[in-house]
């Protein structure tokens, strides 16, 4: 390969119109060799865009957004919008990024070592509001996967704060002991429009002209692929049946979120059910027998609770455990309900409404808040995103996105 490249459209013609990419490449390279990358290419963070993105918010940029005390680390606003550059963002993204990163910090895995778990999870971002359309967030089809720049960037800006900022990098302070493909990126929108319900914000308080992202983490994503029916009883009960399910049982009670399609969604108001009753119903539901949990040694903590009795049963953070053989022959073939209350419980609708297709994506189960959420700024008119790199004359970074220890 050669260091320039013909100049296509948008292309700044240099000499010949040609463009000299060597510089490009190295910088890239170098952000490889200071370990500033999750593994995939980054965007150099000359000091003209990173300029670029602090415009974009009235945020100054020394201003601390959190402080993780285990690692006596902090984000400020101008690290916050480098790791937004490296992360391939535009701009006007930054004020989407802010607000993913502080209701990531609102849910509250981060303060209690989620992020430097064993068990591997990562955060999903929910981006609700006036937001979507403008910036172009998808909602709809393949909203889990790639092609769409605002999803994948603002995901994958958060997993550069954590892994840059924070210094949660694999093999060091990050013990996940597989991880999760959702640890690259994992931001959706809701697809407010097919929903037949309110819309996530606004059941957290928001108003519906009010832009927000909500978080979560999470450890996986499992599809609810059920075609067969239209029966809103028999859409919830395989919805329930996967919340249930004995793989992902480690604690005392679940939390979960449950990403409807469109057609289930609409399905499921067609058959009288609000978002409530839809809470309702898979609390009631999901669950399993003692009998399906004594195989997987999973019968221990949740055999002797009473409906609805979560206080009386052990703290959230204790694990599952084999029963002894005098609880087992007390519980026998007991109901064992996996969620101890609708609010354990986030209901969203996004993706294409071409196929009776779910997801529900599982937690650990005891974060503070059930999402985190916080509002997107409204940038000022003097802080209107400009195009980035205009007057630079080289790509080299000279701006470290990493935090020093605090």
């Amino acid at each position: 390969m050669t260091g320039a490249v013909g100049a296509g459209a948008g292309a700044p013609a240099g000499a010949g119109g040609k463009v000299d990419v060597a510089p490009l490449i190295e910088a890239i390279e170098a952000c490889y060799e200071n370990g500033w990358t999750d593994g995939l290419p980054v965007v150099p963070p000359a000091p003209a865009l990173v300029e670029a993105f602090l415009e974009t918010t009235r945020r100054s940029p020394d201003e601390v957004i959190w402080r993780m005390p285990q690692v006596y680390r902090s984000c400020t606003v101008q690290l916050a919008a480098i790791n937004a550059v490296m992360a391939g963002c535009r701009p006007e993204y930054f004020p989407v990024v802010l607000a993913a990163l502080e209701a990531t910090v609102d849910e509250g895995w981060p303060g209690t070592g989620g992020w430097q778990s064993t068990t591997g999870g990562g955060p999903i971002h929910i981006v609700n509001g006036p937001v979507r359309s403008a910036l172009g967030f998808n909602s709809t089809g393949n909203v889990f996967g790639p092609g769409f720049r605002p999803n994948a960037t603002v995901g994958r800006a958060i997993r550069l704060i954590i892994m840059n900022v924070y210094g949660i990098r694999p093999h060091e302070l990050d013990q996940s002991t597989q991880g999760t493909p959702s640890k690259y990126t994992c931001c959706i929108a809701e697809n407010e429009e097919e929903s037949p319900w309110a819309p996530l914000h606004v059941d957290l308080g928001f108003s519906p002209e009010e832009s927000a992202v909500s978080a979560m983490h999470i450890r996986s994503c499992e599809f609810v692929d059920n075609r067969l029916s239209a029966r809103a009883e028999h859409l919830l009960g395989d919805i329930a049946d996967t919340i249930g399910r004995t793989g992902t049982v480690i604690r005392p009670s679940k939390r979960c979120l449950v990403v409807l399609g469109p057609e289930h969604a609409q399905a499921i108001a067609a058959g009288g059910f609000s978002k409530a009753d839809v809470k309702a119903y898979l609390v009631e539901h999901a669950g399993r027998r003692a009998s399906d949990l004594r195989p997987a040694g999973k019968d221990g903590v949740r055999v002797h609770r009473s409906d609805g009795d979560a206080a009386a049963h052990g703290s959230r953070h204790e694990r599952s455990r084999p029963a002894t053989e005098e609880e087992a022959a007390e519980a026998g073939d007991a109901w064992v309900p996996m969620v101890d209350s609708p609010d354990d419980l986030v209901v969203v609708v996004a993706g294409a409404r071409n196929a009776g297709i779910s997801a529900v994506c599982h937690t650990l189960g005891f974060p503070k808040n059930v999402p985190g959420r916080a509002p997107v700024e409204v940038p000022s008119q003097s802080a209107a995103a400009r195009q980035p790199g205009a007057t630079s004359t080289t790509a080299r970074p000279t701006i470290s996105p990493r935090s020093n220890a605090s």
